[in-house]
Formats: structure tokens, C-alpha cells, sequence
């Protein structure tokens, strides 16, 4: 067995360190080509664990090779690679390269979960202990996540986290399946790793796609972006990374047959992000996750304040603003979509989760103002809170500053034929109202009856999948933007109760939860 005892080796597996030996010049020849090309170290002398015929050489594939040169003849690189096509094999093989051929270098593994570090760490060591000795370096330490040689050079495996690699004069770093690390992790690190590559460390990334706003996704599209500012073709990305992408037709043994089967088994979407390299999520999100990556975002027209505006105010349209409130205290967001109809296109967006709900209302009245204004008086504006919770304080606001002083038509929930409960203002949300409008948000962004324009707004959506009987955002992300998109979504279907107009843009959606409705006159108490 070989002990974790630091300097303690077993002399079968482990070549002892610092010890004086003699080289023949057919083995120094072997040594030279090793240095010089890292592919021919990997297919000339490493083996690899096939999970059915186990124990074989390492005979590379053209796109293996290409990835090995890839990581080779840059500093930065970032591969997109099929599942099961060796992506951490091929990377585990060129670490254990750099370790004994780059004296004094520090190479950090940094994957995704715990077990997958260690997963890689285990490629490294079977691929050490097949080596003939000549090649091999001589070890110091030899840890289930550390490996140390003579030559000064260690290999270090971790999970990563926010504070993965800080106090590490880094010479390399591979960052494995970095599309599935939390949103928040991935983004904390990569700042924390920042000045690590600015002062001379090395980049491999890989990964398989998952969603297309992460990080992964963010360094890949600035990758694959090799057109610089003058209009000239350049080898790297405009973010100084370089590229692979490698998809299932690349594998030798893979073919249609193949590819039938595969989706047979795992379903078309999943086929398409595991093997086709698609930007796809793989949750259970409200929107079809083959419409996600369909979705883009607009350029913002003006800024007034910490309202971005995405379309110009158009006379005679229909306005409607929904507000989903905040305690203001640096907690959860608070955020007012702006809607035209019967268009349903996005026009504006407020979010922020430090303004007090007095200056909340204030924001709201600031836009129908605004859009007042701009319309010259000819737009129809609605505006409506959630009154849940703290929708409580947002009503007691609005009373105080005088419903007269917003422009436009405070609009309320319809009272149900028969209910003999108080009439309260604005939007009560209950699960069955959330699904509702859900499944309303779902069919007209699905059937392009919904324009979306902020890039933030889209973000929330991809993030927002199903929990339990009910939609929400995942773990580490935030909903608020969407929750305010629902509110204009029920506005929208009440309006659409006694404008023709409206009703005959979306009324494919209406026959679906919204029948049992009355048409109600509006803003009544």
C-alpha cells in the first residue's frame, strides 16, 4: 500500500525522490520528445481505466489531440466538450505532463463537487504509476488530493468554492465541469482568481454546457469572439482565451445509430446539451428549456435613475406597471415591470432591493408620470401592487400620498361572483393565482406573444423552475423580477376582461383558469 505518510512511498508505484540514476541515450531521446510535445507523452507512455476493457494505452484521438495542443500552445483555453468523449482524462494526462516537466509549477484541480476532484486526482495517479520509471519523476508526497515531486512541482485537488486556490502562487489551474458550479461560487471565484491569471498563471477550463448566462458560458462567448475592435481575425477570444468545442460526431465509435439510441433514452433536449453542446438547462424550468436559449435580451434605450427603459413611449397604447414589494433593507429585491399591450412588449424594468417602500411608490409614480408625459396624456396606464404581506405597507403608502397623485387606474383583483369578503386593493397571490399566471407567462412567452427585453429579467427565468407544487427561483438566485412580470401577466388577463383589443391578442390564452372570471369594473373597493 502506498502510505499518506509525507515522503512515505511505495517503490512499486512511486518512483523514490532525489535519487541519482543513469539514462540511455534511446531513453534520453524518449525524455527530449516527452518534453517537447505533451501528446506524444500521452500516447506513447500513459495508460487509462476503460470502463469495459479496462487497463489500455492511451491511442488518442484527433480531437484529443487537438485539445492536448490546444492546452498546450495557450495560456488560456476553455474546451466544450461532448459527455464521454475523455475531456478529463486528456486534462489529467497533460497535469501529470506539466508536474514532471515544469519544475517549481503549482497546479490546482478545481472541479465542480468534492468527488470529482478527487475523481480527476485518481486519473493522475493511475496514469504516474503506469509510466515506465525512466520517465517518471520522483515523488515527495503522495495524498489521496495532493501529489508532490522532487522537482519541486505539486498537484493539488479541491472542490471549488469562493476561497479555492486564494493564498496559492498558482502556476496552473483546471477547472473542471465549471458550468456546473452555483452561479454565485463560480462568479465569486473567478473574481477571486482574477489577479492569480494576471500575473502569469495558466487556464485550462472544460466543461459540458448547462445554462447560458454562468460563467462558463460568459468566458465562452467572449472565447469564440476572435474578431478584435478593428474588424482582424485573431487566434484567441477578445477575453484572451481560446477555444474548442467538441461535439459527438468528433468520437470514432459514435454514430446515427448511436445518436438514435442516445435520444431514445435521455430525450431530444437532453441529447442536445450532453452531446450537441447546446446552452440548455437541465432543471425543470417554467419556460421550455428548448425555448430558453431562444430568448434575447434588448439593448437598453435611456437610464433615468435606476429605471432602464427599453422601447419609447408610444401614444394611445395601454400601460400597465406592476410593483412586487420589499422591505427595502437590503434583503429581497423590489421590482416594477412596465408592459405595452395589447403587444405584451417589455418597456421598462425598476429593481432594487435597498429603497424603502415609500420610495418604491414614489419609482412607480415616477413612471406613470413619465409615461403620461411622453404620451401627451393619450396612454391608457394601469398600475397594481401585491397586497400580500408587505403589500400591506405598500397600501397604507399609496393611501397616505393620495391614489389621485399616480396617473392612471389603480387596478385590483376582480371580486368573484359571490364572495362576501372585503374587497382589498391591488393583487393577492395564493398558489393557485401564482400557477395561473404562470401557465399564462409560460404559453405567451412560448408562442412569442410576450416581447422580453431585460437581460436580467431573462437571467431570473432560466433560474425559475419548479419547487414543490409551485414555481420559484433556485437555490442562490433571486425571482423578484419575474414575480412582478406575474403580476402584469394577471393585470393584463383582468384588462383583457373588457378590451377586445387585448382580449382578441391573447385569447388563445384565456380559456385555460381564466373563464371562471367575471368582467368586473376596474379599481373598485
Amino acid at each position: 500500500m502506498v502510505s499518506s505518510t509525507r515522503g512515505t512511498v511505495d517503490t512499486q508505484l512511486i518512483k523514490k525522490p532525489h535519487r541519482a540514476e543513469k539514462f540511455s541515450k534511446k531513453q534520453l531521446t524518449e525524455l527530449q520528445d516527452c518534453y517537447d510535445d505533451p501528446a506524444y507523452f500521452l500516447h506513447t507512455y500513459c495508460l487509462i481505466q476503460h470502463p469495459i476493457l479496462g487497463r489500455i494505452k492511451f491511442n488518442l484521438y484527433d480531437y484529443q489531440r487537438d485539445l492536448i495542443n490546444v492546452y498546450h500552445d495557450n495560456r488560456y483555453s476553455i474546451a466544450m466538450l461532448a459527455r464521454q468523449t475523455g475531456k478529463s482524462t486528456c486534462a489529467a494526462g497533460y497535469l501529470l505532463w506539466y508536474a514532471m516537466f515544469k519544475a517549481d509549477s503549482t497546479i490546482l484541480i478545481a472541479a465542480h463537487k468534492y468527488s470529482g476532484a478527487q475523481e480527476i486526482m485518481s486519473r493522475v495517479r493511475f496514469a504516474y504509476e503506469s509510466l515506465p520509471n525512466f520517465i517518471r519523476a520522483g515523488v515527495t508526497a503522495y495524498n489521496r488530493n495532493s501529489i508532490e515531486f522532487d522537482n519541486g512541482s505539486r498537484i493539488i485537488s479541491q472542490a471549488t468554492t469562493e476561497t479555492t486556490g486564494r493564498g496559492l502562487s498558482l502556476t496552473l489551474i483546471y477547472l473542471d465541469e465549471f458550468a456546473f458550479v452555483p452561479p454565485r461560487i463560480a462568479s465569486e471565484f473567478w473574481t477571486a482568481l482574477s489577479p492569480t491569471l494576471s500575473t502569469g498563471g495558466k487556464c485550462l477550463i472544460t466543461s459540458t454546457p448547462n445554462q447560458d448566462d454562468d460563467q462558463f458560458a460568459r468566458i465562452w462567448r467572449e472565447a469564440i469572439n476572435t474578431v478584435d475592435s478593428y474588424g482582424n481575425e485573431q487566434k484567441t477570444g477578445r477575453n484572451g482565451f481560446a477555444s474548442i468545442l467538441v461535439k459527438w460526431p468528433e468520437h470514432p465509435d459514435r454514430d446515427e445509430e448511436w445518436a438514435s439510441l442516445e435520444k431514445a433514452k435521455i430525450g431530444e433536449d437532453r441529447f442536445r446539451r450532453e452531446h450537441e453542446c447546446e446552452f440548455i438547462t437541465n432543471d425543470e424550468t417554467l419556460i421550455n428549456n428548448l425555448k430558453l436559449p431562444l430568448l434575447e435580451s434588448h439593448t437598453v434605450l435611456r437610464k433615468t435613475g435606476q429605471i432602464r427603459w427599453f422601447s419609447p413611449i408610444v401614444k394611445d397604447k395601454v400601460y400597465c406597471l406592476g410593483l412586487d414589494p420589499s422591505l427595502g433593507t437590503g434583503g429581497d429585491n423590489a421590482a416594477i415591470q412596465v408592459y405595452e399591450l395589447p403587444g405584451c412588449k417589455q418597456v421598462a424594468e425598476w429593481m432594487h432591493n435597498k429603497t424603502p417602500v415609500q420610495g418604491q411608490i414614489r419609482i412607480l409614480r415616477e413612471i406613470c408620470n413619465v409615461i403620461q408625459e411622453e404620451s401627451e396624456n393619450t396612454a391608457e396606464i394601469y398600475w397594481s401592487v401585491e397586497n400580500n404581506t408587505l403589500g400591506e405597507a405598500a397600501l397604507v403608502v399609496i393611501r397616505e400620498m393620495g391614489e389621485e397623485n399616480i396617473p392612471g387606474t389603480f387596478l385590483s383583483e376582480p371580486k368573484r361572483a359571490g364572495s362576501v369578503r372585503r374587497y382589498r386593493q391591488g393583487f393577492t397571490t395564493t398558489n393557485k393565482s401564482k400557477l395561473t399566471a404562470c401557465a399564462k407567462f409560460k404559453s405567451w412567452v412560448e408562442n412569442d406573444k410576450m416581447i422580453l427585453c431585460s437581460p436580467n429579467l431573462i437571467r431570473e427565468i432560466k433560474t425559475f423552475v419548479a419547487r414543490g407544487a409551485s414555481y420559484a427561483a433556485k437555490d442562490g438566485n433571486t425571482d423578484d423580477l419575474v414575480m412582478a412580470t406575474l403580476l402584469v401577466v394577471r393585470m393584463a388577463i383582468t384588462i383583457g376582461q373588457f378590451d377586445g383589443t387585448i382580449f382578441d391578442t391573447l385569447q388563445d390564452t384565456f380559456d385555460d383558469g381564466a373563464g371562471d372570471i367575471k368582467p368586473m369594473p376596474i379599481g373598485i373597493i
